[in-house]
């Protein structure tokens, strides 16, 4: 806790490392596949490459994870990260699970500011949250010192005290 009126979660580097580790794992695993079903081989290589070079650049990114504030939130928890969103933009919070992982959907007046104005990758991943999950800021704990419980309720907490002045 910064102050009364920001908290500050940090990335966790050691989540972070067993991400690439994992991710890791799975590329190799895709290079062994490639003998066998090349087509399984190949997607497996492409989506855990990315993942490990995702994982790689927020191994050395020295920013805090998310930022909560009277202003906002500042979401930098992972390579698609929104940035800076202003309460007067959350409508709210929810949460969607797929496999088991628990993700934080941020809902956001305006989705197609946040799909449009990004890279064309980022523009991808954004655009299938939005049609998954109902918006395009999607927030997991799994590279952040906080589990997710803790997550949603310090959203939801910071969500009811300040976002509600703003509307």
């Amino acid at each position: 806790m910064i102050s009364e009126h920001e908290t500050v979660i940090e990335l966790s580097k050691k989540k972070v490392v067993l991400l690439t580790i994992g991710a890791s794992i799975f590329v190799a695993l895709g290079i062994w596949l490639l003998q066998l079903q090349f087509i399984v081989g190949i997607l497996a290589i492409g989506f855990f490459g990315l993942c490990l070079v995702f994982s790689v650049i927020k191994l050395f990114d020295k920013k805090p994870g998310l930022i909560l504030n009277g202003k906002g939130l500042i979401d930098n928890s992972s390579v698609v990260s929104a940035g800076f969103i202003p309460w007067s933009e959350v409508t709210g919070f929810s949460i969607f699970e797929i496999q088991k992982q628990k993700m934080l959907v941020v809902g956001i007046r305006n989705p197609e500011k946040y799909i449009e104005h990004s890279s064309p990758l980022k523009r991808i991943i954004n655009k299938a949250n939005y049609n998954l999950c109902g918006s395009p800021v999607v927030i997991t704990s799994n590279t952040l010192k906080m589990k997710f419980d803790e997550l949603t309720s310090l959203c939801n907490q910071y969500f009811m005290r300040y976002g509600k002045i703003s509307e």
